[in-house]
């Protein structure tokens, strides 16, 4: 049975992350708490509003209430990347190369490892923002669909159309497709190569958290009492497609997903506080927490697959040991 390390905090937790092996809880009060050889915190954001983590440079981006976008490392050190004055900041992303990007309002921004940074307006408030895993190129989730840009080079965006409000925006990992989570209870999908639309419905609540599997052929999604899967191995991604539905329990709603580092396996929450890992190929699943007081809000595993980082919407949050 996996062992659960607890570390009770008040508040909403927005990200559960690993920064080295150190495991790294982030409120929605700004503060960010560690532990490293006991409990440690430090004050990033005065409220927090954002949080990403940016994989390539073992690092977590932040930005708030206060207009000030963080950028936190292993040992709790911040270093303050940029401010946008008395604006809030809504969403925050990492990209290559060091570049790390921003929203407040209508506009997106682009802060590259050299310091420079670049503005992108849009008719409506940008909603979401992530980078494409494939050169240097940015995508924003807006009303009526997403819009891809090149912060590096001069040229139009290109404009992907779709009828409502888009939340939120991920590419898949080889850059193929672009997915949105959108306020009604559904994702939306384009196919780059030829714009073909892919759409994934059915959800019987909005989708908050996406995740892709190691090699990019699934997309795991929470908004149902599953874990929604969608397959991408195909050309057309999931079209015409059944999804997985893995560790369904009828009475919680899944609520947060983070896919195995290198196994097609699936470490699911739940509004109750539930985590569960699952597989792939047959469903099978291990529980790895019980019930807490509050919905999982994030997780991720760390790089020696031995233990998943949990938060909670209650600030119960702690590091499952996989390998007990």
């Amino acid at each position: 049975m996996p062992t659960v390390a607890p570390l009770d905090l008040e508040g909403h937790c927005l990200a559960a992350v690993f920064l080295g092996d150190v495991p790294h809880f982030a409120l929605a009060d700004g503060t960010i708490h560690r532990l490293d050889h006991g409990h440690k915190t430090v004050q990033a954001n005065d409220g927090m509003l954002a949080a990403f983590h940016d994989a390539a440079n073992d690092r977590l981006i932040t930005g708030g209430e206060d207009g000030r976008i963080f950028a936190v490392t292993a040992g709790g050190n911040t270093a303050e990347l940029a401010t946008a004055g008395k604006k809030w900041i809504t969403s925050v992303a990492a990209g290559p190369q060091g570049a790390a990007a921003y929203a407040s309002g209508k506009i997106a921004y682009v802060r590259f490892a050299d310091g420079k940074t670049r503005e992108f307006s849009h008719p409506r408030s940008v909603e979401g923002l992530a980078f494409s895993p494939k050169g240097m190129r940015f995508g924003v989730a807006r009303y009526n669909g997403a819009t891809l840009h090149f912060p590096a080079a001069d040229g139009k965006p290109v404009e992907l159309e779709w009828a409502g409000a888009h939340t939120g925006i991920t590419f898949s990992p080889d850059g193929g497709f672009v997915v949105t989570t959108m306020q009604e209870n559904a994702l939306h999908g384009w196919k780059l190569a030829d714009g073909k639309h892919m759409r994934m419905s059915g959800y019987p609540g909005k989708v908050k958290s996406l995740s892709w599997s190691a090699k990019g052929k699934w997309l795991a999604s929470s908004g149902a009492p599953a874990a929604i899967v969608w397959p991408f191995s195909g050309k057309d991604g999931p079209m015409g497609k059944a999804p997985l539905e893995l560790g369904t329990r009828g009475n919680a709603m899944v609520t947060s997903v983070a896919c195995h580092p290198s196994q097609d396996v699936v470490a699911v929450g739940y509004d109750d506080g539930m985590v569960m890992a699952v597989r792939f190929a047959d469903a099978r699943e291990v529980l790895l927490r019980r019930p807490g007081k509050g919905a999982v809000t994030s997780m991720m595993w760390d790089r020696q697959e031995r233990r998943v980082v949990f938060g909670s919407a209650a600030g119960d949050c702690g590091v499952i040991d996989i390998s007990a």
